[in-house]
């Protein structure tokens, strides 16, 4: 018997992915990004974090290979001589981990409501649905600035900055649940009418049990493909929420704070500040969502 692996290997799945060269590159590049990320301190030509390696003697230092340039900063410096290059490695980090976290925390509020609202029906299901369709009349950014502008107001004032992350998470994921929902109770209404769960039921498996061991392992396929498209945009929201100055802390910048503070010093010339960071933004996001494009087309069996 084949293993994982060469089953994998022999799969649909990797041959198409292989047959197309932009998915391909794109998973290197994302892969690449997320490698940086993860092993930030170890990879990172510098700690832009530690104030003892820092010095405004090195502040608005132009990337190498424009004139007054230096190999030490590849990508230059901003105006406390914290390296580019470090900077973005450390801030895709705060980005990538918001991402995460907020995918995670909306794939585990919608599925679990979608799935519920599916297989019970009635006067729940209705009331779950309703809720998620008065939602998505609301555009998520405006749903997040509202809970973290709760959030902010009800918190004392020198808790905010430790819990700032985790209000940011929480607001972005949040208001990216009516996805899941009605994606999971539109495919749970089509698989509790087969007969694996009539089956089911009839032995006298609970409700419960049947919605986790039986019907939720046959809805996952397109919550993979919501939530890698969901990833892109949950780390757009923390940009745009970081860039308007009420997502992260500036102590722990992510991409979006990195923006904010170069666009201060774009139109005096100091333009690799900002459109580094930024660049990295749309690779990252772009390199996100053409996984997710492919992985959309290759689970639709109308396209095999």
């Amino acid at each position: 018997m084949p293993g994982p692996l060469a089953r994998l290997l022999d799969s649909d799945l990797f041959w198409s992915f292989i047959r197309s060269p932009v998915t391909v590159v794109a998973a290197l590049i994302t892969a690449l990004i997320f490698a940086a990320a993860a092993l930030a301190p170890w990879v990172s030509p510098h700690d832009p974090f530690d104030p003892a390696s820092l010095s405004l003697m090195n502040a608005f230092l132009p990337p190498v290979w424009i004139e007054g340039g230096t190999p030490e900063f590849l990508l230059g410096t901003d105006n406390q001589g914290r390296d580019i290059l470090s900077t973005i490695i450390h801030g895709s980090r705060i980005s990538l981990m918001v991402g995460f976290a907020a995918v995670a925390l909306a794939a585990v509020l919608g599925i679990t409501l979608g799935v519920s609202a599916g297989y019970i029906g009635g006067w729940y299901g209705n009331v779950v649905m309703r809720a998620a369709d008065v939602q998505l009349t609301i555009p998520g950014i405006l749903v997040a600035l509202m809970v973290n502008g709760v959030a902010r107001s009800v918190l004392p004032r020198d808790m905010q900055a430790d819990v700032a992350i985790w209000v940011l998470i929480f607001a972005i994921g949040i208001s990216d649940w009516p996805q899941y929902a009605r994606m999971t109770r539109g495919a749970t209404m089509v698989e509790k009418s087969k007969e694996y769960v009539a089956a089911a039921r009839v032995i006298g498996i609970r409700p419960w049990s049947i919605m986790v061991r039986h019907i939720l392992p046959n809805v996952m396929g397109p919550v993979l493909v919501i939530a890698t498209i969901g990833l892109a945009l949950a780390i757009i929201t923390e940009a745009t929420l970081s860039f308007l100055g009420v997502g992260v802390p500036p102590t722990t910048p992510s991409l979006g704070t990195l923006i904010r503070i170069g666009n201060d010093f774009l139109f005096s010339g100091e333009w690799w500040i900002t459109f580094f960071p930024a660049g990295a933004l749309v690779i990252l996001v772009l390199s996100v969502n053409l996984l997710g494009d492919w992985l959309r087309d290759a689970f639709n069996p109308k396209l095999r």
